[in-house]
């Protein structure tokens, strides 16, 4: 089923359009507005300026105006074609306003509203008809009980999310539509973002395998993270997983894993939980990613998005020994390789003459705490270019004498010298570290305040061949 006309519209009707303060229609419109908006000639209408052209209409019968633009008693008094129809009005409505986008073949439909299969078999029945009214002429839908969609790269935000996200090559698709508020905010001021946002919520229409199927052959996406409770259709999903995960990285977060959350699942998005270690399994045998918080979710899928994948083998460097032996434990219990430096990369430092008698000579690679950034330059040159090493993390404590942005400098240097082995940061710390921080992850070296994020980040990357 091709979803052109959800991710790329041009005609968009807001049906449930209002201004009125605290409503889910206010924030709609106001989203949909908010790219730079000017009114359009012919009719009613936004045309939107910059790079994403659109015409919005605002369809509510007991309001003549919103935000001053005229508003539509109906979906069928509008002149144009539809491409998409996102509905704001009560459940009990729905049926009725689907049977006018029937009317007026609208190309594609986003149910807002809940009340539906989420608060029990009342709902399930009013959910069941909307859904067969709108399979009836195949018209694609997304929800009910759904936050919306959103498309940075293109400017459409066809949602009710507090904030706009950053333009990005990761593809977000939760079963919740709070969480995507929660992790939008989360990404806002940072390096990283989004080339798509899907609330999917109740699932009645398209499903995570469309979502899958498309997300895999979108150009503008990398990544793709999932945030899933339950399943309809196991079967359909783990293989739509499979093929998308054979083509990009696929992280997943599961919620609903013990018994006292399978309730809260039913009673959030009408689905049905399973046994997380069943689940796990599946995951691991489908090729993907699976992260135990929203953290971690984001923490992998940003080190995806801006690194290449590599062969087992990491190097440790350090002006922390115990930094860098926690670094190392992680590193054990996540099967991760140390390679030991080879004398020909321990002649290459010693012969600097940089380093402090007491350094390590081996993997971690502790430089000692009073390392300038000479010391960093050096012991990342040469473990970099030791053949069996692949990728390296570097830890740094803040001491007196430490330089963070000097050695953030250093690394994006080596980063460019050698992009084929990623490189990721624990840059530890707080006020001393993070102007070092925003140049690192501005030149996309991903950075974590604590090493074990950043041994989690970098299993990700690490291949089975």
């Amino acid at each position: 089923m091709k979803l052109d006309y959800l991710f790329n519209p041009r005609t968009i009707a807001v049906i449930g359009a209002t201004d009125r303060v605290g409503s889910v229609g206010r924030g709609l419109v106001k989203n949909l507005l908010e790219n730079k908006s000017s009114p359009a000639r012919g009719g009613h209408g936004i045309s939107g300026r910059g790079g994403f052209r659109k015409r919005i209409f605002l369809v509510n019968p007991n309001r003549k105006k919103v935000f001053g633009i005229e508003t539509l008693p109906s979906v069928l008094k509008i002149n144009e074609k539809v491409d998409l129809a996102i509905i704001a009005v009560p459940a009990e409505i729905v049926p009725k306003i689907a049977e006018q986008c029937i009317q007026k073949k609208v190309k594609s439909v986003i149910i807002i509203s809940s009340g539906f299969a989420e608060t029990g078999q009342k709902g399930a029945i009013l959910q069941d008809k909307v859904k067969q009214v709108l399979n009836r002429e195949n018209i694609p839908f997304i929800g009910p009980n759904s936050l919306g969609i959103l498309r940075p790269p293109t400017g459409l935000n066809a949602s009710f999310a507090p904030l706009a996200p950053n333009k990005g090559n990761i593809v977000l698709i939760s079963q919740s539509g709070a969480l995507i508020d929660a992790i939008i905010d989360t990404s806002d001021g940072k390096f990283w973002g989004f080339s798509a946002i899907i609330s999917y919520g109740n699932e009645a229409g398209l499903t995570l395998k469309d979502f899958l199927n498309w997300a895999k052959n979108d150009p503008k996406t990398k990544v793709i993270a999932l945030y899933l409770e339950g399943l309809k259709n196991g079967r359909q999903f783990f293989e739509a997983a499979r093929e998308a995960s054979a083509k990009k990285p696929v992280v997943i977060l599961k919620g609903g894993k013990n018994p006292a959350s399978k309730k809260a699942v039913s009673s959030h998005t009408g689905a049905l939980a399973g046994e997380g270690r069943i689940y796990s399994a599946a995951f691991k045998q489908a090729g993907l990613i699976e992260a135990s918080s929203i953290e971690e979710l984001l923490d992998i899928s940003k080190t995806l998005s801006w690194h290449v994948k590599c062969k087992n083998g990491i190097a440790i460097i350090t002006n922390g020994g115990g930094a860098g032996i926690l670094t190392a434990d992680y590193c054990f219990q996540s099967g991760i390789k140390l390679p030991m430096p080879h004398q020909t990369t321990l002649k290459k430092i010693e012969s600097s003459k940089l380093m402090h008698p007491a350094y390590s000579r081996s993997n971690p690679m502790d430089i000692v705490g009073d390392a300038l950034s000479d010391r960093y330059k050096i012991a990342i040159e040469a473990m970099m270019a030791q053949k069996d090493i692949n990728g390296l993390m570097v830890i740094q404590t803040p001491q007196t004498m430490t330089e963070p942005i000097k050695n953030a400098k250093i690394i994006i240097e080596a980063q460019k010298k050698w992009p084929q082995k990623p490189i990721i940061t624990a840059f530890m710390g707080g006020r001393l570290t993070e102007p070092a921080v925003k140049i690192l992850e501005k030149n996309h070296i991903p950075n974590f305040s604590d090493p074990y994020r950043a041994v989690r980040a970098m299993k990700s990357l690490i291949t089975n061949n």
